[in-house]
């Protein structure tokens, strides 16, 4: 059994849950992505309190870690790593990407069209990186990368050799931007959003394997270069 506390602000929405043994015993989420650096300390306090828990009685800190909202990453690991310097704590990082997908595969009956005639399927994550790109990647059933995680432009022709032969599922707050350039047959178009539930299964199994993050060197999974624009000389 294992006390876990979850930190997700790697998207639009951010969440705070406590968990044990795959039981979520509370749960606090925050919608307005401006406020998640607000929202977190006094949200992790609260759980605890309503669980008459103390923080040093968790056994890990589990964190969405990206790739996802620059801002919202960089607070939710910076939170993370301070609970797990002070308490000694291991840390638990999750791809956002990978979870994304792995709740897809829990959830995948109710999307599938009647008439597949049993294509392989697989599962696209998409994370809105502005503009018509987005951060994805291609997974199969057995959650193994077909496509890595990249930052990927998108035009009519993506994916284009995938979907001859598979069905692929696209989700996820940037797939409305493939959607918009690409009507093949075998593409599948989803509103979804991955659950609590997901971030808990996935953190107990890190947890049961041993499968823990180097504390000293852990930095958010931003998949590409964060460029800020310079003035330029006069």
């Amino acid at each position: 059994m294992a006390l876990l506390l979850h930190i997700d602000t790697a998207l639009e929405h951010a969440g705070v849950y406590l968990s044990n043994n795959h039981q979520i015993l509370a749960a606090e989420k925050n919608t307005e992505q401006k406020n998640h650096a607000s929202f977190l300390q006094p949200t992790i306090q609260k759980i605890l309190q309503q669980q008459k828990l103390s923080i040093q009685s968790i056994d890990a800190v589990v964190v969405v870690n990206g790739p996802g909202s620059y801002t919202g990453l960089r607070v939710g690991l910076a939170s993370a790593k301070g609970i797990c310097y002070a308490l000694q704590k291991p840390l638990i990082t999750l791809n956002t990407l990978h979870l994304m997908a792995n709740a897809m595969h829990q959830n995948i009956t109710q999307f599938l069209p009647e008439n597949n005639e049993q294509k392989p399927v697989l599962y696209c994550p998409m994370i809105d990186a502005r503009r018509m790109e987005v951060y994805t990647a291609l997974y199969n059933q057995q959650m193994q990368e077909i496509i890595q995680p990249t930052a990927m432009i998108l035009d009519e022709h993506s994916f284009y050799n995938n979907l001859k032969e598979h069905i692929i599922v696209f989700f996820g707050n940037g797939h409305h931007k493939l959607k918009q350039i690409n009507h093949h047959s075998n593409a599948v178009y989803v509103n979804f959003h991955y659950l609590p539930e997901s971030i808990v299964a996935l953190a107990e199994e890190a947890f049961t394997t041993n499968n823990f993050a180097n504390l000293a060197y852990s930095e958010p999974y931003y998949l590409k270069d964060f460029y800020t624009p310079t003035k330029g000389k006069i």
